[in-house]
């Protein structure tokens, strides 16, 4: 209960008693707690006229790193004997130094910067709202009002940066890059022996091939390097990626799309990200680090999601990605998914599934036991099956043990990677 309302019923009470019983030493009595009310009134606080600008020391952080945040408030209005003033903060944010609240005395055209640091988990944080609850100087009357100084925070994955990544899609665009174009022109690799055209240099004929015909010089001809459209797909299904209902393997995912959507760029290709879970979340293809810029704000706000739609991979529209383009889906990979991949490669598009192994992930979180091995051994063979049946499909697979960095359990395997489909297994 307010002072104010908490007097007011004192005095009333006070005043009505005197009246009821006829006696004036109880309206009396009431006289200083009016008198006290009145003051309280008389200098009550107008409705704070103040304007508060929100400064983020950076827009972009990665997880758990230091972020600081300043407010700069200015008072356009009369004094404030008592100002509290409270930064709503999102959730899963925490200060790391400082408090987000403060009572301070604001005089008329006086400003004051309240700076804090703060830190959190990967995510897209957004900043609005701001308590004001002005008061007078005896505490009795108070008005509250909320401002709004919005910003965001992106707090980006733990990006561990791939020397390279080899794609072979069936399909290539007509950039020069450093994908082998299957096709015939200016590279380094060796692709074939063709007449010689007036304007090739002298270096590129084929001595050999020439001296076996006499009327025609042959010059050889190197395979084209062009880039790709790649299609990056983030698994962020429940049913995949929670054990145990808290424990996930999801910011794996995550980590391991970062980089290979930041070595692809670096390479030339042309990359767009979809995530796949409660609904579908599309980031256009594009190039160069803009576009970097835009899978990483796409990879901040990805969440793990539940969808009786979206369960399986049936949903995975083919009409966001060119045809015969690369698809690497990252993925903890479901026993049902195994008809939708194949789907996807029968119409033609080259796939590389990046999957974390939820065995390994999920045996760490149980106890050690005889009937937990056993299980762990029939899983295991389940799921060797389905990685070999996505390999008789022309499914490349590469799958990794989570407890070791992705860059360093995956990179070399991703750097020598074959135009056909073999299953890497990470052993480091």
């Amino acid at each position: 209960m307010r002072r104010s309302t908490l007097l007011s019923t004192i005095v009333y009470g006070l005043v009505l008693a005197g009246l009821i019983t006829l006696r004036g030493e109880l309206s009396a009595l009431a006289l200083p707690f009016a008198l006290y009310l009145l003051y309280g009134l008389y200098t009550a606080p107008e409705p704070p006229n103040l304007s508060i600008e929100r400064k983020l020391s950076s827009e972009r952080v990665a997880p758990e790193a230091e972020a600081t945040v300043t407010l700069l408030i200015q008072n356009h209005g009369s004094a404030i004997e008592e100002l509290y003033l409270e930064d709503m903060l999102p959730a899963k944010l925490k200060t790391r130094h400082h408090a987000t609240r403060r009572l301070i005395r604001l005089p008329k055209g006086a400003s004051y910067t309240l700076t804090y640091t703060l830190s959190g988990p990967r995510g897209a944080y957004p900043f609005d709202s701001i308590a004001i609850e002005s008061r007078d100087a005896l505490g009795l009357i108070q008005r509250a009002v909320t401002f709004s100084a919005p910003a965001q925070l992106f707090i980006f994955p733990d990006l561990r940066r791939l020397k390279a990544a080899a794609i072979h899609p069936r399909k290539t665009r007509v950039y020069a890059g450093q994908i082998p174009a299957r096709a015939g022109g200016a590279g380094t690799e060796f692709f074939g022996v063709r007449a010689y055209q007036p304007g090739d240099p002298p270096r590129s004929v084929n001595w050999r091939a020439s001296a076996r015909h006499v009327e025609a010089l042959y010059a050889n001809e190197f395979q084209q390097d062009r880039v790709a459209d790649v299609g990056v797909v983030l698994d962020a299904r429940q049913r995949t990626n929670l054990f145990q209902g808290k424990y996930s393997i999801f910011e794996h995912s995550v980590a391991a799309a970062a980089a290979l959507a930041d070595v692809l760029i670096s390479q030339g290709n042309r990359v767009g990200l979809l995530t796949y879970g409660s609904y579908l979340s599309w980031t256009l293809p594009g190039y160069g680090k803009i576009q970097r810029e835009k899978i990483m704000h796409g990879l901040a706000k990805a969440a793990i999601g539940q969808s009786s739609v979206f369960a399986g991979l049936d949903h995975l529209s083919t009409r966001v990605f060119p045809a015969q383009s690369q698809i690497v889906l990252v993925s903890p990979l479901a026993p049902d998914d195994l008809e939708a991949l194949i789907q996807l490669r029968a119409k033609g598009y080259q796939i590389m599934a990046l999957s974390p192994d939820p065995l390994k992930f999920e045996l760490g979180l149980l106890p050690a036991s005889p009937e937990t091995q056993l299980a762990a051994r029939v899983l295991r063979l389940e799921r060797n099956l389905l990685i070999k049946r996505l390999e008789r499909a022309g499914i490349q697979v590469v799958e990794w043990d989570v407890s070791k960095q992705f860059d360093q359990a995956v990179g070399p395997l991703l750097k020598r990677g074959r135009p056909q489909s073999f299953a890497y297994r990470s052993r480091a």
